[in-house]
Parts: C-alpha cells; sequence; structure tokens
C-alpha cells in the first residue's frame, strides 16, 4: 500500500482547520494541524511533511515569518492561506517563499486541487533533476554566475547560490533558453504545470527572488531582463 502524502495544516482557527483536514483526508492524505506558529518550524526538524498549508496571521510566529525561516534549508511546497485579499499581502507571501496561495473563504475542492498540483509540481521538479543528472554534463555560464546543470547547483563567482526547486527549475528553463521573451502566462504554464488563473504575481515575485541571487544589482537587472509588455528574457 502507497504511503499517504503527509500534509501539515497550520491554522488557528479551529472550524478552518478541521474544514481543511476533512476535504484533505477525504482526498487520501494524511494531516496534522498546528494552531501556534512558533512550533513550526521545531516540528519541522523532528517529522517530515509533503506539503505545508499555512496561515499567515497566527499567534506566536506569523506565517511570513514561517516561509523565510524555512525556505532556504527546507524545499517543500508551501500553499499559503490568507483571509486578506490585497495583492500585496500575497506578493509578500510569495517573496518570503511560499509557492502558492489561496484566499478565505475557499472552495474546499479548489483547496484540494491546489494541493494536489502543486505535490505534482514537485513530483515533476524532482524527475526533470533526475532526467539533467542523467542526460547533462555541461555547465551554462552567463557573465559571473555558473549553473551546474547536472547536479543542480549555481554559483555567483565563487560563491553557491541555494534556489529552492520552484525557484531553480525557472532559472534552468530560462538559461536553457537565453534571449527568448517569455510571457508570464508562458512561464506559468510550464513552471507551475496548471492553470493559469491571470495573476502575475507568483511569476513576478520568484523572477525577482532569483534576481536578487544572481544580479549585481537587482533594481538594474542585466541576466534576467524585463522585457516591457511582453515578459522576461534573460541574456547571454
Amino acid at each position: 500500500m502507497n504511503q499517504k502524502r503527509r500534509i501539515l495544516i497550520v491554522e488557528d482557527d479551529k472550524d478552518i482547520s478541521m474544514v481543511e483536514e476533512a476535504y484533505l483526508e477525504a482526498a487520501g492524505f494524511a494531516t496534522r494541524i498546528i494552531s501556534d506558529g512558533s512550533k513550526v518550524v521545531p516540528l519541522l526538524q523532528e517529522e517530515t511533511f509533503d506539503l505545508i498549508l499555512l496561515d499567515l496571521m497566527l499567534p506566536g510566529k506569523s506565517g511570513y515569518d514561517i516561509c523565510r525561516e524555512i525556505r532556504d534549508t527546507l524545499d517543500i511546497p508551501i500553499l499559503m492561506v490568507t483571509a486578506r485579499t490585497e495583492s500585496m499581502d500575497k506578493i509578500r507571501g510569495l517573496g518570503m517563499g511560499a509557492d502558492d496561495y489561496i484566499s478565505k473563504p475557499f472552495d474546499p475542492a479548489e483547496l484540494t486541487a491546489r494541493v494536489n498540483a502543486n505535490l505534482r509540481q514537485q513530483e515533476r521538479t524532482m524527475e526533470m533533476g533526475a532526467s539533467k543528472q542523467k542526460n547533462y554534463s555541461e555547465e551554462i555560464v552567463i557573465q559571473n554566475l555558473r549553473i551546474l546543470v547536472n547536479s543542480w547547483k549555481a554559483y555567483k563567482g565563487e560563491r553557491e547560490i541555494r534556489f529552492p526547486n520552484r525557484e531553480f527549475e525557472l532559472l534552468i528553463f530560462m538559461a536553457t533558453h537565453p534571449n527568448i521573451v517569455f510571457s508570464k502566462e508562458k512561464l506559468f504554464e510550464t513552471i507551475w504545470g496548471y492553470e493559469y488563473t491571470g495573476d502575475s504575481a507568483t511569476v513576478m515575485v520568484h523572477i525577482n527572488r532569483i534576481r536578487e541571487k544572481i544580479e549585481d544589482d537587482s533594481k538594474n537587472p542585466k541576466i534576467l531582463e524585463t522585457v516591457w509588455g511582453a515578459g522576461y528574457r534573460l541574456n547571454t
């Protein structure tokens, strides 16, 4: 029997967490609920989960801080759940390292679909990494940036840069298709792998996070350039 995927539900509203638990378990997942934000990071050091369903407004420690603490050391899909509708709050959460978001109130069926989509994307990213290790041995050199495609590592000068899987897959895609302009919609469809909803925040924030790591001046990017009205291009 296949082991059930484990979902960590971080939510301080008991009614909402129970709805999330019921629908996810009905969909075949195993769940654990935690309501205190300060206990999330210690728990992740002791137990393994496949995805985190993370409320942003929590007692003890906010979802923003949790994202920031775990993102560069733990590569796990993070799906934000927030009551806020302002796009700046979503952008902030994505900027801290969340992979996706869903706003309250939500359709529980949509929640299950988003969880499944993010898990499938994680699988696809890992398979892509394994495929590259098998089929590629070259490195990509762009100015002072070296991308070791076969080992999924990147260096700026002599310093290794850490990327979560989603960011690194986006970087590799752009680096293996240099000097081509890709729209936000195309990048979302290619990297996230499910239907684009019309919100460009996810792509934009991930591009910005990559720029912060690879550019000398992320405000004036030379490698990963914005082509206004068209999308993004990686320059060689």
